[in-house]
């Protein structure tokens, strides 16, 4: 499952994610988001051929719990996991290099 475009409509538990296997990155963020938007091509670039990495997109906000129990503040917050199991965290990425180093970290 390569790049999401769109927000999930129901997000999923945390016990869900927790048990996601192989590599996934869930994205925190809103559609209207500025940083989001600006973040967009960046996060495509590194996520558009890689079917083998889940994205995961989260619309976050006031309500939504998913977002604190990762501790998410800032948007968009991208959180690679292994197995369940965080890796590399992401807060506004401003490149693609962190991302493609993010991206190597949850394949390694």
């Amino acid at each position: 499952m390569p790049y999401a475009t769109q927000h999930l409509a129901q997000p999923p538990s945390r016990d869900d994610v927790d048990r996601l296997p192989g590599a996934t990155v869930v994205e925190f963020g809103t559609p209207w988001c500025g940083h989001c938007q600006r973040a967009q091509p960046l996060i495509e670039a590194a996520l558009k051929d890689r079917a083998d990495i889940a994205h995961v997109k989260v619309e976050d906000g006031p309500g939504q719990r998913l977002g604190r129990t990762f501790g998410v503040k800032l948007w968009p917050t991208l959180v690679f996991l292994k197995d369940g199991q965080e890796v590399a965290r992401l807060v506004r990425p401003q490149g693609g290099q962190e991302l493609q180093d993010a991206v190597q970290l949850v394949m390694a």
